[in-house]
């Protein structure tokens, strides 16, 4: 029993390996593992990435597990205050869809700015022109050492003395900045996980440079980079709860407003800390999902 244990667990090492990741959580912590680390079964590099919110795994097939209870549990508690409490927790609830609305929109809008300048960064990272590599290095560089409130203060408040900018406006820009930083990293490591003989064989067959990046290797490297990249849009979702401080009207900005005028500090913020579970839980799962279907044929 113990030995088809151990050869199960190899079987599922070796397929990790083959596709460059291993398993381990995620925010922004990444680095990639050499080969004389690993043992003589691996083929590739891994992206190892720490320090935040697990993804589930996609292969996880038992009905009960911890992205379970926890969704059950933080759906229970929030019906369960509804019910017995309606005054003030459904009254709370009611009050915060705007929130969650303004919420998403500077999620989805950061996502769509910060990808591309992810992917951008991470190939200036790995240029041969040093120029180029020097300039991405330099930017993430600084925006890694700038927290991300600094950052919104500055956008808002500092430029404001050249140019005035909506809340909005500033809140997309510095997240999307910000967290460009971090995927371009992401981007660079799942690259540097493919092995080189894919880049030699499509440069064999004929394919320029640009063709070699987007047609053989980032389409092989987007299964590797989506659990780091989908776990760096879930903790976007959740620092956008920063964008409170310049009056945008977020899930927390409507959680002060209404604090401000009931002083229910306990009931509303409870109320807030579930909603977010609850969305980050539903996330996580659809990336899950996601790497899922990537990874497919994997599992055969």
């Amino acid at each position: 029993m113990n030995k088809d244990a151990d050869e199960g667990k190899k079987r599922e090492r070796k397929r990790n390996v083959k596709r460059g990741f291993l398993w381990m959580g995620a925010k922004s912590t990444h680095r990639i593992i050499p080969e004389n680390e690993l043992g003589p079964e691996s083929k590739a590099n891994i992206v190892m990435v720490t320090d935040g919110a697990s993804i589930p795994n996609p292969r996880e097939l038992r009905l009960v597990n911890a992205w379970s209870i926890s969704l059950v549990g933080a759906v229970g508690s929030l019906l369960a205050l509804c019910l017995i409490w309606p005054d003030p927790y459904r009254r709370i609830l009611l009050y915060l869809p705007d929130g969650v609305v303004i919420t998403f929109e500077i999620t989805i809008l950061s996502i769509c700015f910060a990808i591309p300048l992810g992917l951008i960064t991470g190939l200036g990272r790995i240029s041969r022109n040093r120029f180029i590599n020097l300039l991405a290095s330099t930017y993430v560089e600084v925006i890694r050492g700038i927290p991300l409130l600094v950052q919104l203060f500055y956008i808002y408040y500092a430029l404001s003395r050249f140019f005035q900018v909506s809340g909005i406006v500033s809140a997309v820009t510095a997240i999307s900045v910000c967290y460009g930083a971090y995927m371009g990293e992401v981007f660079r490591a799942g690259i540097l996980a493919i092995p080189k003989g894919q880049t030699e064989a499509a440069r064999s067959l004929g394919f320029n440079k640009f063709q070699t990046m987007f047609y053989v290797i980032l389409p092989q490297a987007w299964r590797t980079i989506l659990p780091p990249v989908g776990n760096e849009c879930i903790a976007m979702l959740k620092d956008t709860s920063l964008v409170s401080i310049l009056a945008v009207p977020d899930i927390m900005q409507r959680a002060r407003s209404f604090v401000g005028t009931t002083y229910l500090y306990f009931e509303t913020y409870t109320v807030v800390a579930l909603i977010y579970l609850i969305i980050t839980l539903l996330l996580s799962k659809c990336v899950s999902a996601m790497e899922g279907r990537l990874n497919y044929y994997d599992g055969k």
